[in-house]
């Protein structure tokens, strides 16, 4: 099992960066694929982005690439979510899920660990 302990949102102005971290307990972390989603109000779960297991693949949405950018550091047990130009849109509770798989998932039911959430809040 892993848990998964996400950091890093806040208040923050249109055009404005922010990144978020999804620290994970567990030594074998390595092995898992990791994703954001974002759930803001009256919407679904949305995903944001994915890692393979060494990082050497990534997956955005359609609606993030260019500005957001997922990494992950296996030593420190962490994955990243650099967010640029951030826009009112992207207003959500931001969450890392993990899986033991090899290829990451898009879709919020293939992740089986999840966050508690952080909020991220873009004013215009």
């Amino acid at each position: 099992q892993v848990q998964l302990v996400e950091s890093g949102g806040g208040l923050v102005q249109a055009g404005g960066s922010l990144r978020l971290s999804c620290a994970a307990s567990g030594r074998t972390f390595s092995r898992y694929t990791v994703g954001w989603f974002r759930l803001a109000a009256g919407k679904g779960r949305d995903f944001v982005a994915a890692i393979s297991t060494s990082g050497d693949s990534t997956y955005y949405a359609d609606s993030v690439k260019g500005r957001f950018t997922i990494s992950r550091d296996n030593a420190k047990n962490t994955v990243y979510l650099r967010m640029n130009n951030l826009k009112p849109e992207d207003t959500a509770v931001y969450y890392c899920a993990a899986d033991r798989k090899f290829i990451p998932g898009t879709i919020d039911i293939e992740y089986d660990y999840w966050g508690q959430g952080t909020q991220v809040t873009v004013s215009s």
